[in-house]
């Protein structure tokens, strides 16, 4: 069954900038449980290289540039009807009941190989020290201190698993970046995570937060590199898009461009994205719709 919601298709076309801190990652994405785009003959589309008047197979290629398209959609047949709102993500037939009903707080792991064993699919989500993490589990499950959320950045320091519906995990992962622990246990933590991503059969997706009320930071490209050299499936999520901090004089709008920006040059194909505010409520449906069919094709 197809789910179609009405919406205005968000796109973005900027001017290449390549700020010099960021030249050197080169990241590439595949996604695993999707299909694997053509590295090789699927050209770069940029807004200086688009002609006037595109041929079917020119859109094709274009929206496969920019859009993140699901299983069992052809790119042929996309409307703009199939976009999330505040997102690059097409809505396919594996989209399904996205509704929370039930939350559980199911156990803390200090190893990847003290997580849970029943073979439920998991999502995990991960992101820099007070990017809105657990603020952002919260707004999902509509339940407040379901997650841990503090102003002092770094208080998740395990694997913690959430059981949804009896039927798949939330799983909030420690923090990174300036969270005032000791470097001995950010090494601690880095390596765990790492092993987390590595040996987890069960992980369907990686909800990577980027906060939207600063500019880029080069942490959070670290992490994106990473995770596309090892094939882990990352859907990029904004947060804050609600906030603006005078201090760095650049609004949420600008700041989500500019990293959308260094995505799309360094990702042979623009993986998933979506905007998101824990305040507003600002795509918490959708987001929860597109980890339904990430779950359910996943569970094929």
């Amino acid at each position: 069954r197809m789910v179609i919601l009405r919406c205005r298709f968000i796109t973005i076309n900027l001017a290449p900038i390549r700020p010099s801190h960021f030249q050197s990652h080169k990241i590439l994405h595949t996604t695993r449980f999707f299909r694997t785009p053509n590295l090789i003959s699927t050209p770069r589309i940029t807004s200086s290289s688009l002609p006037t008047t595109r041929s079917i197979s020119d859109e094709a290629r274009f929206a496969r540039s920019v859009r993140f398209i699901p299983p069992g959609v052809e790119i042929e047949e996309l409307t703009d009807d199939m976009v999330l709102p505040g997102s690059n993500i097409v809505i396919g037939p594996f989209a399904g009941h996205s509704q929370i009903k039930q939350v559980e707080f199911v156990k803390s792991s200090a190893r990847a190989r003290d997580c849970p064993k029943d073979d439920l699919p998991e999502i995990a989500i991960l992101g820099r020290s007070n990017v809105g993490k657990s603020s952002l589990i919260n707004c999902l499950v509509r339940k407040k201190e379901v997650a841990l959320t503090s102003k002092k950045p770094g208080k998740t320091q395990l694997i913690n698993h959430f059981l949804v519906n009896k039927s798949w995990y939330i799983v909030d992962l420690p923090g990174y970046g300036f969270a005032k622990v000791s470097d001995a246990a950010k090494t601690d933590w880095s390596a765990f995570t790492k092993g987390y991503f590595l040996n987890r059969d069960t992980l369907v997706c990686v909800l990577l937060l980027i906060d939207a009320s600063v500019p880029p930071q080069k942490i959070d490209l670290d992490c994106a590199n990473w995770l596309g050299r090892n094939n882990v499936p990352l859907t990029f999520v904004f947060t804050k898009c609600d906030k603006m901090k005078a201090a760095k004089g650049k609004r949420p709008d600008e700041n989500i461009k500019a990293f959308q920006q260094i995505i799309r040059e360094n990702f042979k194909q623009h993986p998933p994205w979506i905007l998101t505010s824990s305040v507003s409520g600002l795509g918490r449906d959708e987001l929860l719709l597109h980890m339904s069919q990430l779950r359910n094709y996943w569970d094929q």
